[in-house]
């Protein structure tokens, strides 16, 4: 929904600014020597305004947020400028200043619920902290009131759980309670729904929009997704190295980006790329951001399917109390079929069973029931050594680069290692492939001797892929792959991922949330919903003409959804 302010007819009265930010700097200290990490960015937030600042890790958008609320870590300040909150100069106000206007006047809801969240206190004790801390009543009911305002159900339960026994979604909303619980004037939410389902995240942002518009509360929207800032904000500040490269009305912002920098922020946001093939289509114009996928490879007239899923089942026991267990069944008769050298796409909500699929496909997770065919053998009834095998043929690509690469390896022996586990070359001619890898991702050589806590997110994705491919695969399973990365970094890696397909003709099963992305990339989809397929087909077929409620529902939660684009906007 993009926010237009109404008119009244009446002279607008000019009113002061809630946040302004004038020419503000921000520097860091460290061993190498003071870094300007922010330069003389200006921002200015009415009363009741959203405003989004959008830009890639690393651009300052976060450290400029975080200025605002006096909360720059110990070796970051503020070298230059001013930081204004409704008219008072707060730059270098004592703490105790600062301490009294955050709750109370500025809120905050963070990135990641489970890094912010205390594990070992329950969530109404977090909350009723809060109210307590800025003299608010905080009695059980109180808490109870501010959970529920934040749409959890059955607050007063809730309430007496802790973070570990809420989903994701459930987390993000218990922090829009902490961060509005003492009616702030301005809230702050840094990225506060990248880590979420669409359909959970919409949910969230729309709860959001509702409770700030009733409290008449502002918000400085910290986001990588010019779509989701343009659906979302009033105006939109791009920042780029530390600068504010562009600002304006987000609508026009997005339809005639002016600066170099904004042009490729919205040529690379997938939920934009799925807009403009959908405004191009209607418009019978051609689009060419996005390749249509090719026909499936076909031997004797048939398709030649590396791999086929027929039936499969996989039952979990859940431990209760006495000892006793129930059966949860998480993927439910599945089946489907990838052809040699495409994409398939496995699509669906947290807990739709997705990524259990993709184990099973990977044999690291047994199946409960039904078959999976790789090249006409039922790898569930593989022997130990011949599964060994299999492994050399089909790689995965996990979702976080730092967790899935061990940080005591450098990046030689991280690739390197499942060539010397399968005996395959001498030190020479593996040192040679790991260098050969490495230029195929477009990494340097330089990076062997470097570990990953040196590399940024799309290097380590990167080093990833390398890995996934070191053993020359024919089927590489991508779970979630670049759903933890910024837009640019994101469109790097899908192009890096299409050229590899083109190149070396690998298949990919693809498991994602994020069907913008799917949009990309994708040549069949399944849809996934409570461990069952709902939905399969071409991706021009599911996305044109889906058939059950879930699928559209996760096509209208797509960020931007609401946007019409001309296909040229990019």
């Amino acid at each position: 929904m993009t926010h237009t302010p109404e008119n009244t007819g009446a002279e607008p009265i000019p009113a002061q600014p809630l946040l302004e930010l004038r020419d503000l700097a921000i520097t860091f200290t460290t061993s190498q020597g003071d870094v300007e990490a922010v330069k003389n960015a200006r921002l200015t937030i009415m009363p009741g305004e959203t405003v989004a600042i959008v830009g890639e890790s690393g651009s300052g958008k976060s450290t400029t947020a975080l200025a605002a609320i006096g909360l720059l870590p110990a070796n970051g300040r503020v070298s230059g400028g001013q930081v204004l909150f409704d008219g008072e100069d707060i730059t270098h106000a004592d703490e105790k200043r600062i301490v009294e206007l955050r709750g109370s006047s500025i809120g905050m809801v963070p990135q990641d619920p489970m890094s912010n969240l205390n594990p070992v206190w329950k969530i109404g004790f977090q909350v009723k902290e809060t109210l307590r801390a800025n003299g608010l009543p905080h009695g059980k009911k109180d808490v109870a009131q501010v959970l529920a305002e934040a749409g959890l159900p059955d607050a007063e339960s809730r309430a007496n759980q802790y973070p570990h026994e809420f989903s994701g979604g459930m987390r993000q909303r218990a922090l829009i309670a902490i961060g509005l619980s003492c009616r702030p004037r301005l809230l702050i939410a840094d990225e506060p729904t990248s880590a979420l389902d669409v359909t959970v995240q919409r949910q969230i942002l729309d709860h959001l929009d509702s409770m700030t518009r009733d409290l008449g509360t502002a918000v400085l929207l910290i986001t990588h997704d010019l779509g989701l800032a343009a659906e979302r904000a009033h105006k939109v500040i791009v920042m780029y190295k530390g600068k504010v490269v562009e600002a304006g009305p987000a609508m026009e912002l997005l339809t005639n980006p002016r600066h170099a920098y904004t042009q490729k922020l919205v040529a690379s946001a997938p939920s934009l790329a799925s807009r403009r093939i959908e405004s191009a289509k209607k418009l019978g114009v051609a689009t060419t951001e996005v390749l249509a996928p090719e026909e499936p490879a076909a031997v004797g007239g048939a398709v030649d399917k590396v791999i086929e899923v027929k039936d499969l089942t996989k039952v979990f026991k859940i431990r209760g109390s006495w000892g006793k267990s129930t059966d949860f069944k998480a993927v439910d008769g599945v089946s489907f079929s990838i052809a040699r050298g495409t994409t398939t796409a496995v699509v669906g909500e947290s807990g739709s069973g997705k990524s259990t699929v993709a184990r099973m496909v990977l044999g690291l997770e047994p199946a409960t029931g039904g078959s999976i065919d790789f090249d006409g053998v039922d790898i569930t009834t593989l022997s130990r050594k011949k599964m060994f095998d299999f492994r050399r043929r089909v790689q995965p690509i996990f979702q976080d680069p730092y967790g899935s690469l061990d940080p005591m390896y450098n990046i030689f022996r991280t690739i390197e290692e499942p060539l010397r586990v399968h005996g395959i070359g001498d030190a020479k001619s593996r040192e040679q492939k790991v260098r050969d890898l490495l230029e195929q991702v477009a990494l340097p050589a330089s990076m062997m001797r470097r570990f990953p806590n040196e590399l940024s997110g799309g290097q380590r994705q990167r080093v990833a892929i390398a890995r996934a491919l070191a053993l020359d695969p024919e089927v590489v399973i991508c779970d979630e792959a670049v759903s933890a990365l910024d837009v640019l970094v994101q469109a790097q890696i899908l192009n890096l991922l299409a050229d590899l397909q083109a190149e070396l003709g690998l298949s990919y099963l693809f498991i994602t949330h994020d069907l913008a992305v799917v949009r990309q990339i994708a040549d069949h989809v399944c849809v996934m919903e409570k461990g069952k397929l709902v939905e399969q087909g071409s991706t021009d077929d599911v996305f044109d003409h889906p058939q059950t409620p879930y699928t559209r529902a996760l096509l209208d939660a797509i960020p931007g959804a609401g946007l019409v684009l001309p296909p040229g906007a990019a």
